[in-house]
């Protein structure tokens, strides 16, 4: 069929904007996220583009709950062609101040989720010879300060795209991994993290954004019917990794640079 597909974290964001965007195609979408009048929205927004489906609401932490969204899919659509594994979270911190709790929760979300979504679809996906998107960020590739755990919890997203790549390539499903930068998204109603000027510093990399997570989607979607397996939707993300390759001490230096602000603005906003 090719034309079913599965998001995580659907109910705003990126997943509603990836939704709508397939939708345009006239997708059947099956989709989740943690809250049910998003999702309820998203289905409405749905429909008006030219797709249908169905709403789940599914916690990623949970695999029986992801291994039951598997089943609706099947009953209800047949099987699914695309899962896109979308729901995350955000936090900020220095290592130092990040609670071991902080940890679990980032790594739990933002990449044991995403492993479970991956593990509970793949039978359907060997069915289909379909396709994994599995959305991380930026941040797995550049490591910017004070956000260690979310970094590591997507770094951690690209080594499992990249071992499922080279795995699954026998049985003809092909996989994606998408890194965007800062985009204008609700990510920070989720933000965990030890200080509110963390949280006000993040607010305004989101907000300056010139990149819409509707753009994305529309690059998301082009970028996957070109074959790619690393999507960069950014031209400064493109850029940095570019330089990264070349000579990454020239990133950590500047990286050490902006820990050294950021914690200078944080004393004096503490004092």
């Amino acid at each position: 069929m090719q034309n079913r597909m599965m998001i995580t974290g659907a109910g705003s964001g990126l997943g509603r904007e990836i939704a709508l965007r397939w939708a345009r195609e006239g997708w059947q979408l099956a989709l989740s996220d943690v809250s049910e009048p998003g999702l309820q929205e998203t289905l409405k927004l749905v429909r008006e583009a030219g797709g249908d489906g169905f709403i789940q609401r599914c916690d990623v932490r949970d695999y029986s709950q992801l291994t039951a969204f598997a089943q609706a899919c099947e009953e209800k659509l047949g099987g699914i062609d695309v899962i896109v594994n979308n729901a995350g979270v955000a936090s900020g911190g220095f290592f130092s101040e990040l609670s071991l709790e902080d940890w679990d929760w980032q790594i739990a979300i933002n990449l044991m989720g995403v492993v479970k979504g991956c593990k509970a679809f793949l039978p359907l996906l060997e069915k289909s010879k379909g396709k994994i998107i599995n959305i991380a960020s930026m941040a797995a590739l550049m490591q910017g300060p004070a956000m260690s755990n979310y970094n590591v919890a997507k770094a951690g997203v690209v080594a499992l795209s990249e071992s499922l790549l080279i795995e699954l390539a026998h049985e003809e499903v092909s996989v994606h991994v998408v890194c965007p930068s800062f985009f204008q998204t609700n990510l920070l109603d989720s933000f965990r993290g030890p200080t509110p000027a963390m949280k006000a510093q993040v607010g305004k990399l989101l907000e300056s954004s010139p990149i819409t997570a509707a753009d994305i989607a529309d690059y998301i979607y082009q970028q996957v019917a070109a074959g790619e397996f690393l999507i960069l939707p950014h031209e400064q993300g493109r850029m940095a990794w570019a330089i990264k390759q070349k000579d990454p001490q020239l990133l950590y230096n500047e990286m050490t640079v902006m820990a050294d602000k950021m914690r200078a603005k944080a004393k004096q906003n503490a004092g």
